[in-house]
């Protein structure tokens, strides 16, 4: 370190000062060598002269004094003058100096710099606060739930103090990174329970829900077109990516506030810490809710316990799809009761007991329902209604339909396709095994291969592809009820000299978005659906619809009259004595109609001309009509296969086998 000015001695040239001199003093704060051979070179420059005989040292020596300084190296030392301020010295003035003005934007705005500051802190609290204290149910969004002390929150804090924030150290430097990152995630997951607690009732399920998701999008695709799908995924995706970017900031900034304020995190983490504790204990409440809440410990124990569940039900499904008791049945002993019947099973999209019950909705399908019964009776048909509970809810119908066909509980997609690719006995496939039916299936909602239809044992399969079909999409409805029904006499049913069929027919107009509706046309005015272009101009924008659910509830209500009206004409048309309906719903509409009431039940019917038919299950107690009461019975769905078979067979001891369900 160079000390004096232009051709001054290198104090590395020079030795160190003995330990009286020059060694460090306890008693200084700065304690450093240097510094104190700098004082050294002060004083004792006083008493030294130069060459000539007597002019004082002044640091500008030429070549010759710099000789003598090599040869007396401790004189020379004592003879340099005041050093000035070392670069190390300087570097730490200037550190405990502030900022100087014009030095960056928080030093020419020192003011504003202090608002940024404080605003990010507040808005990553508030982040941090706002994911932990989220529900997941769409119900629970009220201002109570987060004016709470998340207790998740207290002992994270916790744990950072006592890792010591702001230290070296990766894993130290990671640990709040890593922290909001998962912080993110698990917002995501609450934000889809809420989604599927709206649609579906229950939460997402992480093992076997993602494929929900594509079929999200194809119905995105259906209702908006390709590009507006495109534009939703872009921005879920862009969002979710913003969210966890956000939540890792948050929690990064939160852990360098508590490296600022180590002591004050420290006593504001015990104080809340114990606050918690004594609430919790004492069961305090704000309003509603706990006031120490553990909602995201709790949440993420039932994430925990569910995916445990879902790689357990494998196995337990497994047990029941081997306990079959009509898999053995000889095939002529399978629906003796109804050998040479048309046996027609039509699934109505959305007819829920919302439909038939609600207040607002209920009375109109209600008077609908009883002008068609009047009608029915009057040309010599019987029917007898009752209720099922379907697994799903707002959404799924291919979990009611297997439900319905395998008397087996298909609540979700890993049963489905368990189901599917084994071997066990539908109600469908029943017919097919005792050979005296041709098997076949309406499936207007199928637009690409579904190699289900073998599973189900349907001879064919007339999807919105082969029904011949050129008229207009309606929102996700690929082919209007009305059409499917007169395709159906068209292809199969209208068939002249052809043998008994089983069909399963699956009416879709009245699908959510529900807008527009097709209007019930003359059977004979159908034809090859092109009609159907000018129908469509007089439909509702479903993006209006939505926009108020008084609308959606409206609109549900007419897309069901519609529904019920194709089926209800076509049976007066083209049914006759031989003629065998069993018509019901997949599931109850989504909660912007239902309101979250009136649980899972869906109305059945049986409908026939031949009384025999009737009589068969007259001990079930169904009510007659085609709508049911109230209190018409109620069976879970995936009893109606058995006792079906139980019904219509000739299998000693079935039906009592089957009513014990």
């Amino acid at each position: 370190m160079e000390t004096g000015t232009g051709g001054g001695t290198n104090a590395d040239d020079r030795p160190v000062p003995d330990g009286s001199r020059g060694g460090p003093s306890a008693d200084r704060p700065d304690g450093g060598a240097e510094a104190e051979q700098g004082e050294h070179g002060a004083g004792a420059g006083q008493g030294v002269t130069s060459d000539d005989g007597g002019a004082p040292a002044d640091g500008a020596a030429d070549a010759d004094a710099r000789t003598d300084t090599e040869l007396q190296p401790q004189t020379q030392a004592q003879a340099q003058p005041q050093p000035q301020p070392q670069p190390q010295a300087q570097a730490d003035e200037r550190k405990d100096r502030p900022a100087e003005v014009g030095s960056g934007w928080r030093g020419r705005h020192p003011v504003a710099a202090r608002v940024v500051r404080h605003g990010a802190t507040t808005l990553a609290v508030l982040l941090v606060l706002a994911a932990l204290l989220l529900p997941n149910k769409a119900g629970h969004l009220t201002a109570p739930v987060f004016l709470r002390l998340p207790g998740e929150g207290i002992w994270v804090v916790a744990a950072l103090l006592v890792l010591g924030p702001g230290r070296t150290g990766r894993a130290r430097r990671l640990v709040p990174a890593i922290a909001g990152t998962a912080l993110g995630l698990m917002v995501v997951l609450k934000l889809l329970d809420i989604g599927f607690n709206a649609i579906y009732k229950r939460p997402f399920d992480l093992v076997l829900d993602w494929i929900l998701l594509d079929d999200g999008q194809s119905f995105l695709r259906d209702s908006m077109g390709p590009a507006g799908a495109i534009g939703v995924v872009i921005a879920v995706v862009v969002l979710v990516i913003l969210l966890i970017v956000l939540m890792a900031w948050a929690a990064v900034r939160l852990n360098r506030v508590l490296a600022e304020h180590g002591a004050a995190a420290a006593t504001g983490t015990l104080v809340l810490g114990t606050v918690w504790v004594v609430c919790a204990a004492l069961g305090v409440r704000n309003t509603v809710v706990p006031v120490a809440s553990g909602s995201s410990a709790e949440f993420l124990q039932d994430r925990v316990q569910q995916v445990h569940a879902g790689l357990r039900d494998k196995e337990e499904f497994a047990r029941e799809s081997a306990d079959d008791d009509f898999a053995d049945v000889p095939a002529d002993r399978l629906l003796t009761g109804l050998r040479g019947k048309d046996v027609l099973f039509a699934f109505i999209e959305s007819y829920g007991r919302s439909a038939v019950q609600d207040p607002e909705m209920g009375p109109q399908v209600s008077a609908l329902l009883a002008d068609g019964d009047r009608r029915l009776r009057a040309a010599g048909w019987s029917s007898r209604s009752a209720f099922l509970t379907s697994p799903t809810y707002g959404g799924g119908s291919w979990l009611a339909h297997s439900t319905f066909n395998s008397g087996l509980w298909i609540k979700n997609q890993q049963r489905y396709r368990n189901l599917t690719s084994g071997d066990r006995m539908t109600l469908t496939s029943a017919f097919r095994k005792t050979g005296a039916w041709r098997t076949v299936g309406i499936m207007p909602g199928i637009t690409r291969s579904w190699p289900e239809g073998k599973f189900y044992g349907l001879d064919h399969v007339y999807d919105s592809r082969t029904m011949g079909y050129k008229g207009p999409k309606f929102s996700w409805t690929p082919v209007p009820d009305q059409y499917s029904l007169s395709a159906f006499e068209r292809l199969e049913h209208g068939k002249p000299g052809r043998g008994p069929m089983m069909a399963e027919i699956i009416l879709t107009s009245s699908h959510n978005p529900w807008a527009p509706i097709p209007r019930t046309l003359g059977w004979d005015e159908i034809g090859d659906g092109s009609v159907y272009d000018a129908v469509k101009e007089e439909g509702k924008d479903p993006e209006e619809v939505w926009k108020d659910p008084a609308q959606v509830r409206t609109e549900y209500r007419r897309s069901i009259e519609y529904s019920l009206t194709s089926l209800i004409t076509y049976v007066e048309k083209y049914g006759d004595e031989n003629t065998v309906l069993v018509f019901l719903g997949d599931h109850q509409p989504v909660s912007t109609v239902t309101e979250d009431k009136l649980g899972r039940d869906v109305p059945v019917t049986i409908l026939a001309r031949d009384p025999a038919v009737l009589d068969r299950v007259s001990g079930w107690g169904w009510h007659p009509g085609l709508k049911p009461g109230p209190d018409a019975p109620v069976w879970r769905m995936d009893a109606f296969r058995d006792r079906f078979l139980a019904a219509y067979g000739d299998r000693p001891g079935a039906a009592t086998a089957a009513t014990a369900r």
